[in-house]
């Protein structure tokens, strides 16, 4: 299985990047991974919430490929531990899937269409985080999820 980490708009802050670098270095031990910053909105700020959200959709469904399973980053989303992630994406391995993309939307969200597709939504906490936080907190989890599969000391519970 390969996993496709897609975000709009690109990390603003070095050491965020830098985080996410590490984290995907790590993960690239275990599974094929690509990060793919999508280009942010321009003139967002004289858009309403909606037409960000419907812009961004757009974006997002550009670069989604046929067959892939989708699972969005979304505050309302299911939350989990960090060994029920991992059981997740286990799940997903064994069923056969090719390529499992993780997106993170803009400031605002994903759109309630994109949000009423056939897509797994996940949560990372109850609390809010910016979407250039989100990046690399996922990026450690995905990369603590795997290390959880493999039974390695990393993960401390």
């Amino acid at each position: 299985m390969k996993i496709r980490f897609v975000v709009i708009g690109k990390t603003d802050e070095e050491y965020l990047r830098e985080g996410i670098t590490e984290y995907l270095t790590r993960l690239r031990r275990y599974v094929p991974v690509e990060y793919i910053e999508l280009p942010a909105l321009r003139n967002a700020s004289s858009l309403s919430l909606t037409e960000q959200q419907s812009r961004e959709k757009e974006i997002f469904e550009k670069n989604l490929q046929a067959g892939e399973t989708v699972v969005l980053l979304d505050e309302r989303g299911r939350q989990m531990k960090s060994t029920d992630f991992s059981v997740f994406l286990n799940q997903r391995m064994v069923s056969g899937i090719k390529s499992l993309v993780f997106l993170v939307g803009g400031p605002y969200g994903f759109h309630p269409s994109f949000k009423k597709k056939q897509f797994d939504s996940i949560a990372l906490s109850q609390m809010t985080f910016s979407h250039q936080m989100v990046r690399l907190i996922f990026a450690e989890q995905l990369y603590r999820a795997f290390t959880i599969l493999k039974n390695e000391s990393y993960h401390h519970e």
